[in-house]
């Protein structure tokens, strides 16, 4: 399983080096540049939008709930056990390449969120659907394209994903329970079934249950966390200079961290962008499905609600979890026993004390599985795509609910492995569309742009998918005509 594991991370490592690291950095700044940096000129108007955005639903899924969907996607293990990885493999060096990412990565996340709630269409119980796929088969006329990218997302968020937060909540709880080694199987299977019951009645009560209970989930938790990483943080404000330098200048030397096995700056490199994507999902293709569930009088709110999210997951709770363990005492960190799953809890205790590690262990539990649920969304919306049966819809539900039984007790290195090579060619994919694209993205800002400009509020800024001297042309899904 180790070779097999180290071979998946090899052919990852070479895709990321000469793929997607160029390709995400590269039409991040082409993103950037077409919208006019629309990421820092509509900062502050993003904050607004989130938090006044939870009544305008008519019924449907709020522009807030979609985005605690695909905050609850981003904000889990990727912050937690993906800043470990990166700290480990690539050095304090890695964060900075995370960093990078992130802010270019807004645009991108601003650009398929955008393009998911132009061309999203209403299912049959009256909520929306849409991202990459229905993108590729409405704007670009290509259903075959959305077909392909629908059946990776599928694979890659109901089963991939999936599994990797199913196989964090068990290893957390692992290694704060401590059971003995000949009881660790056992242990292993009770919080599978528990996982199960835990997962089973959200995922089959389907997408608007999904919603109700991110709504309080994702946001809950992520403050918790954050209140946590501010209060270490603070005590130690005076390292907090000194922290972020290293990080800086580590990312142009290759130092490492923690005795860690960084290997130069490429290492920092790939290891920053890959988890850097797996954390903040910026143009791999998921966030938009929760994008276009979102009932807006503008694609272009969501859009920028999305992006936020990308600088909420990445710029603040990474790099808090970063400073986390870069803080840590000299020498907490360096024992053979120390690895992604229990850095971060490790890092906490070592600075509160031990009892800390039980209040981490129930915060990681809960952002993963909100993950969990919030990956089962993007499945079932990629498989409404490929077929409108109310019977495939309910086999994502239990493929979904069996993954978090498999994944509790599957190797964490082959997971995180399978998941690099699934999301690059989710992205690689998604990003095709996406620029191809480019110019209805485009249109649609310098519509919202106007309007706003014309001294509208934003719940008065409503978006014509007709008729619309902005656009390509019309927007042939009828939604918003």
């Amino acid at each position: 399983m180790d070779t097999l594991a180290a071979t998946i991370k090899t052919v990852s490592d070479y895709i990321a080096l000469y793929g997607e690291i160029w390709i995400l950095i590269g039409l991040g700044i082409f993103y950037t540049i077409i919208t006019r940096g629309v990421q820092f000129r509509y900062f502050k108007r993003m904050w607004n939008l989130v938090f006044s955005s939870r009544g305008d639903a008519e019924g449907g899924i709020s522009s807030f709930q979609a985005f605690t969907i695909s905050l609850a996607a981003r904000v889990g293990v990727g912050n937690v056990f993906g800043v470990a990885v990166a700290l480990m493999l690539g050095g304090p060096g890695a964060i900075f390449w995370m960093w990078i990412v992130a802010l270019f990565g807004m645009a991108t996340s601003f650009m398929e969120s955008t393009l998911a709630q132009i061309f999203k269409v209403k299912a049959q119980d009256g909520s929306y659907r849409g991202g990459p796929a229905y993108y590729m088969w409405k704007g670009l006329g290509k259903r075959w394209f959305g077909g392909i990218f629908a059946l990776i997302a599928i694979v890659t968020c109901g089963f991939v994903i999936t599994s990797l937060q199913s196989n964090a909540i068990a290893g957390t709880v692992l290694d704060a329970v401590a059971p003995a080694p000949e009881n660790t199987a056992k242990t292993t299977y009770i919080l599978a079934a528990i996982l199960f019951v835990m997962a089973a009645p959200v995922i089959l009560g389907g997408v608007k249950m999904v919603a109700r209970v991110t709504e309080i989930l994702a946001p809950i938790m992520a403050l918790v966390y954050l209140l946590i990483a501010v209060f270490i943080v603070g005590i130690n404000i005076v390292k907090v200079p000194y922290l972020l330098e290293w990080i800086v200048t580590s990312a142009f030397s290759g130092a490492s961290a923690f005795g860690g096995v960084a290997g130069g700056i490429m290492a920092a490199i790939i290891n920053g962008v890959q988890r850097g994507l797996f954390s903040n999902e910026a143009g791999q293709g998921t966030a938009p499905n929760a994008a276009a569930t979102a009932t807006v009088s503008h694609p272009v709110k969501q859009g920028l609600i999305q992006s936020l999210g990308v600088f909420i997951d990445t710029i603040i709770v990474c790099t808090a979890t970063a400073l986390i363990i870069l803080s840590a005492p000299a020498g907490s960190l360096n024992g053979d026993t120390v690895n992604p799953v229990n850095m971060t809890s490790l890092a906490v205790a070592a600075q509160l004390g031990d009892w800390a590690r039980y209040p981490m262990m129930v915060i990681i539990v809960v952002l993963a599985f909100s993950s969990i649920i919030a990956a089962y969304v993007y499945s079932d919306v990629n498989m409404s795509f490929v077929t409108k049966s109310k019977a495939a819809s309910w086999v994502v539900r239990i493929v979904c609910t069996a993954s978090v039984v498999i994944g509790a007790v599957i190797e964490l290195p082959l997971i995180w492995a399978t998941v690099d090579i699934a999301m690059a060619i989710m992205t690689i994919t998604n990003l095709i569309a996406v620029t191809l694209l480019w110019k209805w993205v485009v249109g649609a800002l310098n519509d919202y742009a106007e309007q706003e400009d014309d001294g509208l509020a934003p719940e008065n800024i409503f978006f014509k998918g007709k008729n619309n001297p902005y656009l390509p042309a019309d927007v042939p899904t009828g939604v918003w005509d």
